[in-house]
């Protein structure tokens, strides 16, 4: 059984590195932060690499701990949390690939399995709520720590548990750390309430900038490298902008792009019936149903017309 295998390697190893996707929202860096904490409690020499950590999530147990880069060459197990394939995994160098053993823990369908350990489940709302059912299956220690951590995944990657996904285990699970004594109503505040006057600014320009088209049924907006700059932001302050041109009524697709070295990265939203996470695997992208992404190597305009293209087919 895959979860026996995974103990079995997390109890044989001794040097341990986790990873999570490149751009980490709430549910990788509290994933990743869970998943540190209780390998330190079995006494391992782990790491948590997570290069371009966004400082929202500065609040969570030991995100001071948190390196950028790693002190070795090779270690006896990488675990990856909730990334989809080695292109999204934050690994310059790649060690993930290097390592003894490699397991791959997370919630996206369109997983490649690509450790030699997969754990991967398409149902769950989210990498942290997988991470909260192997520790219980493993009789880990679930501190006030570590519950906050995953409660945090959680509530981002649900949306503060408003998104389809939601199951009655997800409430359970919240029930659950609250008689531990985690304040959710101040984690929901910290991760999806409070933003900085970065972020608002890039969140009030890409809101200027959207289109409606196909009679309202996608809208479109973008934010540019120089538009960053000017603002003083990175990549990780444009997170929830795509949600802005989901929630006006009548929409079915959102579309978000950002500029990248290599062109741009799309970010798509859906409402009700349209599988986006379709759309992104025709540019080599993946994702969940209603939330996906994939890399544009073009211009804006190019980016632009491709993805809309696209998108229109799958429009009833």
């Amino acid at each position: 059984m895959t979860l026996d295998d995974i103990k079995s390697a997390i109890d044989n190893a001794n040097n341990i590195v986790i990873f999570a996707h490149e751009k980490p929202d709430g549910d990788a860096v509290g994933s990743s932060l869970a998943f540190y904490i209780a390998m330190k409690n079995l006494g391992k020499n782990v790491e948590v690499i997570i290069p371009h950590f966004p400082e929202t999530y500065k609040f969570l147990p030991c995100s001071n701990e948190i390196k950028i880069e790693l002190s070795l060459e090779k270690y006896d197990l990488a675990i990856a949390l909730d990334c989809a394939d080695m292109k999204r995994l934050d690994d310059p160098k790649e060690i993930f690939l290097k390592a003894e053993t490699r397991i791959n823990i997370d919630h996206h369908t369109s997983n490649v399995m690509f450790g030699d350990l997969n754990f991967v489940n398409p149902v769950s709302p989210a990498c942290a709520q997988i991470i909260t059912t192997m520790f219980k299956y493993y009789k880990y220690d679930i501190s006030k720590e570590i519950a906050t951590c995953l409660i945090t995944g959680i509530i981002t990657d649900t949306g503060g548990f408003k998104y389809d996904g939601v199951t009655s285990e997800t409430f359970e699970i919240a029930s659950e750390f609250l008689e531990k004594g985690v304040n959710i109503s101040k984690i929901y505040k910290d991760s999806l309430s409070n933003i900085s006057r970065g972020k608002f600014e890039a969140r009030k320009l890409a809101a200027n900038r959207i289109e409606f088209l196909e009679n309202g049924k996608i809208t479109y907006t973008y934010i540019t490298k120089k538009d960053m700059e000017d603002l003083k932001i990175d990549q990780n302050d444009l997170n929830g902008i795509v949600e802005n041109g989901r929630d006006v009524q009548g929409v079915e697709i959102s579309i978000f792009l950002y500029e990248v070295d290599n062109g741009f990265k799309a970010s798509l939203r859906s409402n009700n019936y349209v599988n986006v996470s379709d759309i992104c695997l025709l540019f080599n992208g993946g994702g969940h149903i209603k939330a996906a992404g994939c890399t544009l190597p073009y211009s804006l305009e190019e980016a632009k017309e491709r993805i809309v293209a696209q998108s229109k087919r799958f429009l009833k």
